[in-house]
């Protein structure tokens, strides 16, 4: 099957390359978002800017149906230096597009150009371009600022390359697709000394120390071995010196689980295990525990719908319904909680900096997948706002 963006792709290598040389973080794509709406417009648009502060939200509107249907990319960056020799690599020092926001922007502009002047359709599309998913704020800010009350959708739809996957394969699943993260943080308030008359205080060092192997039992011990999760301390900092034994210890870490239940039931046994240790030792904690990212739940009837629509253009060979869930976190899991969604990966190549992890200095997102990615947007909306869907 011929695809319907192939024309295009000249012009979304042109947009991925200017997003890609020219990255901002979150709440900063202030570049980004106004060339996203000035694009939208002379596609024809109806565009709204500043949504959620930086988002942008672009509406096409053909026939008379009211079914609609909402998709969204991501605009932002990352806090990272790029060291990729692309000729194309970013202008602006320590920040680069390290997990393809660039492409996922310029995918979308492309699906909407298409659609807008030969999409088969009969309703509603909602472009929707989101700020700061790295730091999960975006998508929270455009549904407080009315996104789906001002721009109503039935069903929204998210998408996500994959290094290592093959270019023109997709995978999604029914339920959990990412994981939620949350951030802790373990203040120990012990009593420093002389590090040579340990006996005379309690050491902050060998509390946490006994603390972050403990921690570690929550996911071997204490959860069912058939869910999944994943707690890593990842700072471990104390006012201790040369020869100080530290009175106070801040341990900083990450927590994933695919589920509401194994989030809350880490939670409750951290609390645990930090009061047990503290007490052994005659010392006291303080523990926070803050949700950013909850997990992703792709709604069955949306994720059916968006599997149907890339096999029927790419092939059953090409997607994978049923693929195992991933353990990153995503803000898109925002819009699906507000309305049934779906979230889509698609392969982003199996060489070079193309495979390269997300987040990775020299990782970069493979042009060849635009017309794919795009591709499959306007499958998808053909599908769902078809004259006989």
């Amino acid at each position: 099957m011929d695809a319907p963006t192939r024309n295009l792709e000249d012009l979304m290598i042109g947009w991925r390359h200017d997003f890609h040389q020219h990255p901002e973080l979150g709440f900063n794509e202030h570049r980004t978002a106004n060339k996203v709406a000035d694009l939208l417009a002379s596609f024809g648009l109806e565009v709204h800017a500043g949504v959620g502060q930086t988002g942008v939200v672009g509406v096409l509107q053909k026939g008379n149906a009211t079914r609609s249907i909402g998709l969204r990319a991501d605009m932002d960056a990352l806090p990272i230096t790029e060291t990729g020799d692309v000729a194309y690599r970013s202008s602006n020092d320590g920040v680069m597009h390290a997990c393809g926001h660039d492409g996922h922007t310029s995918m979308l502009l492309g699906a909407a150009k298409h659609l807008a002047e030969n999409g088969s359709f009969n309703g509603r599309i909602v472009f929707i371009f989101q700020p700061n998913e790295e730091y999960g704020l975006g998508a929270a800010a455009m549904l407080d600022d009315g996104l789906f009350d001002r721009f109503g959708v039935d069903e929204v739809h998210g998408m996500h390359n994959i290094p290592g996957m093959e270019i023109g394969t997709f995978a999604s699943r029914a339920n959990a697709i990412t994981a939620s993260e949350s951030l802790f943080e373990i203040e120990i308030s012990a009593h420093g000394g002389h590090a040579a008359l340990p006996h005379m205080g309690v050491d902050a060092i060998m509390v946490g120390s006994e603390i972050v192997g403990a921690l570690q039992t929550i996911v071997s011990r204490k959860l069912n071995p058939s869910l999944n999760g994943v707690v890593s301390v990842t700072e471990f900092e104390s006012d201790g010196r040369r020869n100080v034994l530290p009175g106070k210890a801040i341990l900083r870490g990450d927590a994933r689980a695919l589920s509401s239940e194994v989030n809350q039931a880490t939670e409750i046994h951290m609390r645990r295990i930090v009061d047990g240790i503290c007490a052994a030792h005659g010392v006291v904690a303080t523990v926070s525990y803050d949700t950013i990212f909850p997990a992703t739940l792709n709604a069955a009837s949306a994720t059916r719908s968006a599997v149907r629509a890339a096999q029927g253009f790419f092939g059953s060979d090409a997607v994978d319904g049923d693929c195992p869930p991933k353990l990153f976190s995503e803000d898109f899991a925002h819009l699906a909680t507000a309305r049934p969604g779906c979230f889509m990966l698609m392969g982003n190549g199996t060489e070079g900096a193309h495979a390269r992890a997300l987040h990775s200095s020299d990782y970069d997102f493979n042009d060849a997948a635009l017309v794919p990615g795009s591709s499959y947007w306007v499958a998808l909306v053909e599908q769902q706002l078809g004259e006989s869907a």
